[in-house]
């Protein structure tokens, strides 16, 4: 066993790679023409002989992720590497017998044969032996507490994987902390593609780990095929946490698409002010400006300030598309609010003085959009006018809510635009705009 005191002195070989710093690294042609990115390592892990590392997960335009032979590798450099050119771009599908290190193995929980313990698995070695075969020669584990040698809780250290059991089967549901750490930085939207590539037993593992609003932003993310899956698989508690941290339009499109008793379930679990915002957008078709727009745009009275807009603007969970504008009425000021005055933008409000009133400031020249208004009539509207967010409005002018250009994008694209690469999501566009 090598103890972290002597990983320093050690002298492992020039080919070992830890799959951890491998994933995000840049793959090339031997040209130097990217190809893409390493997102995963396939292994074997076969319950008796050494484990073996057969292939790269790379994602490659489009974020298609493909699979990438080991053989096919020539080199792999700090920061790079190379192969021979051939790639298969048809889309990965593992197999029974594949484990993916990053995805699959990192936190899971195995015992020494020594008798000290459990220890975690936080990252994966693999080197090429003399046959030019990539096997798995060591593990670097984390101790999860004191062992009966004594040694200190999160002790750190590498070992082989002879020296452990467990490796090829998980003892049940493992933590997420070390994947999630690799992905902190993540943007919702990559983050989703990460985690949609995950067994659904490994999403909810990692969404145990998450905080609900940025749970809430992945979700937003996915699919609806995919976001149906997890929130089903989530205790109904946590889903509806999840629900009440989403914008209530991302919220009400989810619900719609679960089956009705689970529906009804998780909306009466859900905060009453927030259900009561999803129960009133599923009232109206999806394709409409009801359908489409949020019930929390940022709302004030005509005698707020500058100074107010922009601290609301400021906020982090403030939507970027509806952080452009303010909506300005009459109280009350929660959706459906009262009479709509107008819209302030933020860059008119940022050339004014803070303790300049909205009220004197208002763009009023705006048609007037009704719920029942479907999404060709918000999107020319939208075009028109250069904007980033509509206001909704009932027959008597009172602010229903607000249709952002994200949200209409989100509707226009094809069902299956995060699989497509650029050109075939082109094609569905152009197909879509003339049918």
């Amino acid at each position: 066993m090598e103890n972290t005191s002597t990983r320093s002195t050690s002298r492992p070989s020039a080919t070992r790679v830890f799959v951890a710093r491998l994933v995000g690294t840049g793959v090339f042609d031997p040209l130097g023409d990217a190809v893409g990115k390493v997102h995963d390592v396939v292994v074997l892990l076969a319950h008796r002989g050494q484990p073996r590392a057969v292939g790269l997960v790379i994602e490659v335009a489009g974020r298609r992720r493909v699979f990438l032979p080991l053989s096919r590798v020539t080199a792999i450099n700090p920061g790079q590497v190379i192969t021979t050119g051939l790639v298969n771009i048809r889309r990965f599908e593992q197999r029974a017998v594949e484990t993916l290190v990053f995805s699959e193995l990192l936190d899971r929980v195995v015992t020494m044969r020594d008798g000290s313990g459990q220890v975690s698995v936080r990252d994966v070695a693999i080197e090429k032996d003399r046959n030019r075969d990539w096997k798995v020669t060591r593990l670097f584990v984390q101790r999860a507490s004191s062992g009966p040698l004594g040694l200190r809780r999160g002790e750190t250290f590498i070992v082989r994987p002879d020296d452990v059991t467990g490796l090829a089967g998980s003892l049940g549901p493992q933590s997420a902390a070390a994947l999630l750490a690799t992905m902190e930085d993540l943007k919702p939207a990559d983050l989703a593609g990460v985690l949609a590539d995950l067994p659904l037993a490994r999403q909810v593992e990692v969404a145990a780990e998450l905080e609900d609003a940025r749970l809430a932003d992945v979700v937003e993310e996915l699919s609806d095929d995919e976001a149906v899956a997890l929130i089903s698989a989530l205790d109904a508690a946590r889903a509806a946490d999840v629900l009440d941290a989403m914008q209530p339009d991302d919220a009400a499109d989810l619900v719609a698409e679960l089956p009705t008793a689970k529906a009804d379930v998780l909306l009466d679990l859900m905060q009453p002010d927030e259900a009561e915002d999803v129960r009133r957008l599923l009232t109206y078709d999806g394709y409409t400006a009801g359908g489409l727009m949020t019930t929390e745009p940022i709302i004030l009275p005509p005698e707020a300030t500058v100074a107010t807009f922009l601290a609301q603007a400021r906020k982090a969970e403030t939507a970027p598309a509806l952080a452009a504008v303010a909506f300005v009425c009459r109280p009350p000021l929660e959706t459906p609010a009262g009479r709509f005055l107008g819209m302030v933008h933020l860059q008119r409000a940022l050339r004014e003085r803070p303790q300049q009133p909205l009220g004197s400031i208002l763009d009023k020249d705006l048609d007037v959009v009704l719920p029942d208004d479907s999404i060709g009539t918000v999107t020319r509207l939208l075009a028109t006018y250069n904007l980033t967010a509509l206001p909704v409005q009932d027959e008597a002018g009172r602010l229903l809510g607000a249709v952002s250009v994200d949200d209409v994008l989100d509707h226009l694209m094809p069902d299956d635009w995060r699989e497509a690469d650029d050109a075939v999501t082109d094609e569905m566009i152009e197909r879509s705009a003339n049918a």
